[in-house]
C-alpha cells in the first residue's frame, strides 16, 4: 500500500510505462483518490498540481492510458503503472513527454493507426473503408485472407505466403477494433493459457 503521508503534499510520484514496447511515457503525481479513481475505472487519473483536482489523462483528447498493470516500489512510495496508451502521451503529440518517439515499426503502432483511422475516418482511408462497411463485412475479409494464407502455405513462395501473413494479421487487427478489443487482449488470454 502506497504510504502517501510520506509526502508533505500527499502526492506520491507515478511512472507511466507503455505495457508492450516498455517504453517510459510520462511522470505524474496520485493522491489516495487518484489511484483509488484509476483502479476502479481501468483508466490513469492523476492529482493535477496545476488544476488541483483530479485529472483523467484523455479526459479532453480520449488519449486515455488504459491501465494494465499497477506496481510500488520497494518503499511503497512511487508507484509504476504499465498502461495501453490510447494515442499520444504527450500534450505536444508525441509518444512520450520525454522527447523519445516510438517510430520504431510494431503491432502495437499498427493498431494505434487502424484506430486512427476508425476514430478518425476519410474517404481516402482503406481502413476506414472497411469500418463503415460494417463487423460483418471485416470478419468476411479475415476469413478470405485466412483462407488466402493457406493456399500459399501449400507452395514455396516465400513472397506470397508473407504478404498473406501481413493481410491476415491486418485484418485481424482492424477485426478487433471493430469488436472494441486490442492485441494486448487476446496476449493476457494467451497468458493465462501459458501459465496452466
Amino acid at each position: 500500500m502506497i504510504n502517501f503521508s510520506k509526502y508533505a503534499d500527499g502526492l506520491a510520484p507515478v511512472i507511466i510505462q507503455d505495457a508492450a514496447t516498455q517504453q517510459v511515457l510520462m511522470l505524474g503525481f496520485m493522491n489516495a483518490e487518484a489511484l483509488a479513481k484509476t483502479k476502479a475505472e481501468g483508466r490513469v487519473t492523476f492529482y493535477s498540481r496545476s488544476k488541483q483536482r483530479l485529472w483523467t489523462k484523455g479526459e479532453t483528447s480520449n488519449n486515455f492510458l488504459l491501465v494494465k498493470e499497477i506496481l510500488e516500489d520497494c518503499d511503497a512510495d512511487t508507484l509504476l503503472i504499465r498502461a495501453a496508451p490510447q494515442g499520444p502521451t504527450c500534450h505536444t503529440g508525441t509518444a512520450s513527454c520525454f522527447g523519445t518517439a516510438n517510430d520504431t515499426f510494431s503491432l502495437q503502432a499498427l493498431e494505434q493507426v487502424i484506430r486512427d483511422r476508425k476514430n478518425n475516418p476519410t474517404e481516402k482511408s482503406y481502413t476506414a473503408s472497411l469500418f463503415a462497411k460494417g463487423i460483418n463485412k471485416i470478419a468476411q475479409k479475415v476469413g478470405e485472407e485466412a483462407v488466402e494464407i493457406v493456399i500459399e502455405a501449400k507452395d514455396d513462395n516465400k513472397e506470397l505466403f508473407l504478404g498473406e501473413a501481413a493481410d491476415l494479421m491486418f485484418h485481424y487487427l482492424v477485426l478487433l477494433q471493430a469488436k472494441g478489443f486490442q492485441l494486448g487482449d487476446v496476449l493476457e488470454v494467451l497468458e493465462a493459457r501459458h501459465k496452466k
